[in-house]
């Protein structure tokens, strides 16, 4: 028994189908093409496929489960690693993890376009799990072997060695190892685990919809499992043993992939869609000069996509200055006998410029979703240091503390409870008070999101100045210093409320982006819009990691600054503060770009929202 392979749709082959009708400014007449119903057009059909659905999943949602498990138990407590074990500073370590989270993210975007061109889902997947297995692997002996990382403080007031160029450089190996197989599995898993069920039939929709839900059940185990079980060995029980559990789970995720090698459906690479984008782009510029038609949307050159999955798209007045791409200029040099253009980068299609036209409209607003996910990039640098020099004991005088680490799965927690309540309770309310089927739009969902973001930055302020003052409080109490008293009293279960606000503004906002992108991005483009919630959070991670380094030179170093190395010394609540005040400027931009935007429309007028408003 062998695996079975199926070319996917691809973008505007030379034999697109439909009717076409193009406006020539020689002679002001229309020109008509009438080509022969989609039968006629098609290639002889595919071999017939077997579909084995159910029986890859043991191994489909095995591997995903593992790889979360080891990926999300990497990567959840690395500031403490950082800062406890290669004794960098605060800040060094946040713009560290930063980057790295950046660039984990946007490799993702790599991962889409070499799936897309080259490689296929399986083969992606199949490479990033062996990747991020020998990264791991390699993170694990940074810990293990104690020449890969730099010894242990000596204690009293003598400073901690810093790390060698050979153990920095071990380290930067393990992560790009990291890295690069995140970018292989983020983009593909879960299409490549839908591949496995024949989407013509009732049976294979519903395993689809099953399985999407199984996929998010397993990642919310796994974060949970992650943020608790493991953390707790790394920070109580040993760093190696930490990691390598870990390394293991991931070992167990190869095996499992592979193993079901035989059974899965694996879509051969297409070609990468945004390629008609460019020939829009180049159409468009090389007839500027042409003149614009009176009637777009009757004298531009029409066409049918070839897949008939992708909606065929009426005109839209936006971004006019594109239309000249389908404008036909002379017919006999640019129509072959068939109606084809003959040239794809002089023609484009009015479907290929409305394509083009639906990712420009929907770029303004993943712009702003950049700047609000800034303060997610907290949770996992200053919020866990927030962790670290607050009461971490489970009660008062109690023995048992929660490791800093481990604070970052309320989040999540959160946004798992809130979803089903929002379904069940919330939607049918906004539905009567609204009349839409959704209760209320994917933007106006994603405005809400934000708006919750920054309450949550100026409650983290709050908090912080609190634990600040009471451990300021406590220093001049005991007579003591601050710098010998860096544990405020204040419990760092004041953190929750913080947290639980980020997660309910990432079930408002990143849910709802998933869907927009999802929906408003050309069938056939999907994969892309898929890697657009990655980029920006990548691209987010870098503005975090310019703003640190922005704060904490201007505000007096590691001293004295506001992200000062003893956070009792800096003020971390006017940083927040600054986050909160720049998510309130970022909302007011949103809402101008979602008042602007207009949702994509089918030819057969269907909107792909509730209705056309923001």
């Amino acid at each position: 028994m062998t695996s079975s392979t199926v070319s996917g749709a691809g973008g505007h082959p030379a034999g697109d189908i439909g009717d076409h009708t193009e406006a020539s400014n020689a002679d002001d007449t229309i020109y008509q093409a009438a080509l022969p119903d989609n039968e006629a057009c098609v290639s002889a059909a595919a071999p017939e496929l077997r579909y084995r659905g159910w029986k890859t999943m043991p191994f489909v949602i095995g591997n995903e489960t593992f790889e979360k498990l080891g990926s999300i138990g990497t990567a959840a407590n690395l500031m403490m690693y950082l800062t406890s074990v290669f004794h960098m500073t605060n800040v060094d370590a946040a713009m560290a993890l930063n980057a790295f989270s950046g660039t984990t993210n946007l490799a993702t975007v790599v991962g889409a376009f070499a799936s897309d061109l080259y490689l296929g889902r399986y083969a992606t997947v199949g490479i990033g799990c062996i990747a991020t297995l020998i990264g791991m692997i390699i993170l694990t002996l940074t810990a293990a072997v104690p020449t890969l990382h730099p010894p242990p403080c000596a204690g009293g007031e003598e400073p901690c060695a810093g790390a060698t160029g050979r153990q920095l450089a071990v380290l930067v190996l393990a992560f790009v190892f990291i890295v690069a197989g995140a970018g292989g599995i983020r983009p593909c898993n879960l299409a490549f685990g839908a591949d496995q069920f024949d989407p013509r039939t009732d049976s294979g929709h519903r395993g689809i919809n099953s399985f999407f839900n199984w996929y998010y059940f397993t990642f919310t185990i796994a974060f949970c499992v992650s943020s608790t079980a493991i953390i707790y060995v790394q920070s109580n029980v040993s760093w190696w043993v930490g990691f390598a559990i870990p390394a293991a789970l991931m070992l167990v995720s190869c095996a499992l992939f592979f193993a079901g090698a035989r059974l899965y459906i694996r879509v051969s690479p297409e070609g990468s869609p945004l390629a008609s984008v460019v020939r829009v782009a180049v159409a468009a510029f090389r007839k500027r000069r042409v003149a614009a038609p009176d009637d777009p949307g009757k004298s531009l050159f029409r066409t049918r996509h070839a897949s008939s999955l992708v909606s065929r798209l009426p005109y839209n007045e936006q971004f006019r200055f594109l239309d000249k791409a389908a404008v036909v200029v002379e017919v006999k040099s640019e129509v072959d006998l068939d109606g084809f253009p003959k040239n794809p980068w002089q023609l484009c299609s009015m479907q290929q410029l409305e394509e083009t036209k639906c990712i420009l409209r929907v770029l303004p607003v993943w712009v702003t979703c950049i700047v609000y996910y800034v303060a997610f990039a907290q949770t996992n640098t200053y919020v866990v240091l927030q962790a670290t020099q607050s009461d971490r004991h489970l009660r008062a005088g109690g023995s048992l503390e929660v490791p800093p680490g481990s604070f970052t799965i309320f989040p999540m927690l959160a946004l798992t409870v809130w979803i089903p309540l929002y379904d069940r309770l919330v939607v049918p309310w906004m539905k009567r008070l609204t009349g839409r089927e959704e209760g209320i739009t994917l933007l106006q969902r994603m405005g809400i999101g934000m708006v919750l973001s920054s309450v949550a930055m100026l409650i983290s302020g709050l908090v912080e100045q609190r634990r600040r003052d009471l451990a300021v409080l406590q220093a001049a109490t005991s007579g003591g210093s601050m710098s010998r008293s860096k544990v405020s009293p204040q419990s760092a279960f004041w953190l929750v409320p913080q947290l639980a606000a980020l997660g309910l503004s990432e079930a408002f906002n990143q849910v709802s982006q998933m869907e927009f992108y999802y929906k408003q991005f050309p069938e056939n483009m999907r994969s892309v819009a898929g890697s657009l919630l990655f980029s920006s959070l990548a691209l987010s991670n870098y503005l975090s990691e310019l703003l640190v380094s922005i704060v904490h030179r201007t505000t007096g170093g590691s001293e004295e600054g506001w992200l000062a190395e003893d956070l009792n010394s800096g003020r971390l609540d006017w940083f927040y503060f600054l986050i909160s005040a720049v998510g309130l400027a970022d909302l007011v931009v949103f809402l101008v770009c979602a008042n602007w935007y207009r949702y994509k429309v089918c030819d057969d007028g269907h909107e792909q929202d509730a209705d056309g408003n923001p």
